[in-house]
């Protein structure tokens, strides 16, 4: 089919050594595949209808204090009745599900729906797919995703309803986002504050549309590697597919899908901003042989000048400016094929 990327074409040699089994990330492989059979786990799950200004006040706080011990537990949590249409949802899914059916080689042009090209600042493309740098398996994502800064989406060319969609959708999840940082603000006692406010507008925040093909590999690869998010927050929306997989208690469990509901992570930023109250935790997605997968996730980012720096002392990190970490992150991505992420900034 021509739009399926050519992953068993531009990585043959990899793929030649089948006799690995997947790796955690320090490389024990046999121990991982021993780790494939594990158990499921349902996140806390949590109706923002209790956060709406009629609503009563024991309620409200109650859904506030969910929010901040499932961010302080889990790092995950599942949200219904979070006021994104469900006409909205359904739409981007239907446009997502039409972008990713286009011929590889078009979406692989640097001019397609005239998407950011690579810059000094934002050095990968737009659309990305495997991993260029990989140099075993266990680094090679069976997966293509379009990676879209918010502030882009005005000047995309070529299909005006997608335009308006994503427009639309982004700006839902913007807004939802927001609301639950400032929830999360507040559960660490910093109130009367206006950082994400000043420091986190929709125009410097991503969606990211990812696709997961059938692998005949499944076994070799993960759909996307074991990482953790370089924001500070992400809100998920998945298909009913399963793959989805985090770290708990130094074991790997598997999420149940939810496709009622949206899913929200914390991510290194908030880890950092928080003193590490809330946790930034270690995810990743499982390839498979028989169905495809597609998810559509919102990376609440800041501008890249914002300081990162927690209000609580003493301070687990140093200060460092968004663009400092995604810089650095890109650094140990290309040096390692691997992300280290926020143990470069820890006071010693």
């Amino acid at each position: 089919m021509d739009f399926e990327p050519p992953f068993q074409e531009n990585y043959k040699t990899l793929l030649k050594n089948k006799s690995d089994k997947l790796g955690d990330e320090n490389g024990d492989r046999q121990q991982q595949s021993q780790l494939m059979l594990i158990e499921h786990c349902e996140l806390p799950l949590i109706d923002l209808s209790h956060l709406k200004i009629r609503g009563s006040s024991v309620a409200r706080a109650k859904c506030k204090q969910d929010i901040v011990e499932a961010a302080g537990k889990w790092g995950f949590f599942q949200i219904v009745n979070h006021g994104v249409p469900t006409e909205t949802l359904e739409s981007m899914k239907h446009e997502q599900t039409k972008l990713f059916r286009l011929p590889f080689q078009k979406k692989a042009e640097l001019s397609f729906l005239n998407l950011p090209s690579p810059s000094s600042s934002s050095p990968t493309k737009s659309y990305r797919w495997a991993n260029p740098q990989a140099t075993c398996l266990k680094q090679l994502p069976w997966s293509e995703a379009f990676h879209i800064p918010l502030a882009s989406i005005s000047r995309m060319k070529g299909n005006e309803n997608f335009r308006v969609t994503m427009e639309t959708y982004g700006m839902a999840l913007a807004n939802l986002a927001a609301s639950i940082a400032v929830i999360l603000a507040e559960g660490l006692g910093v109130k009367g504050t206006d950082y994400f406010e000043e420091n986190c507008m929709s125009s410097t925040c991503f969606l990211r549309m990812n696709r997961y093909p059938l692998c005949p590999l499944a076994s070799q690869v993960f759909g996307l590697m074991p990482h953790t998010d370089t924001d500070f927050l992400t809100v998920l929306c998945q298909d009913k597919v399963g793959g989805l997989q985090l770290m708990e208690g130094g074991r790997w469990v598997s999420v149940n899908p939810n496709p009622n509901a949206l899913l929200v992570n914390i991510g290194d930023l908030f880890e950092a901003w928080s003193n590490g109250v809330y946790k930034s935790v270690k995810h990743r997605v499982m390839a498979s042989q028989e169905v495809e997968r597609f998810s559509m996730a919102f990376f609440y980012c800041p501008f890249n000048h914002t300081s990162i720096e927690s209000p609580l002392k003493p301070a687990l990190y140093r200060s460092f400016s968004f663009e400092e970490y995604t810089v650095q992150v890109h650094r140990d991505v290309q040096a390692t094929g691997d992300k280290v992420g926020l143990s470069r900034f820890l006071i010693q």
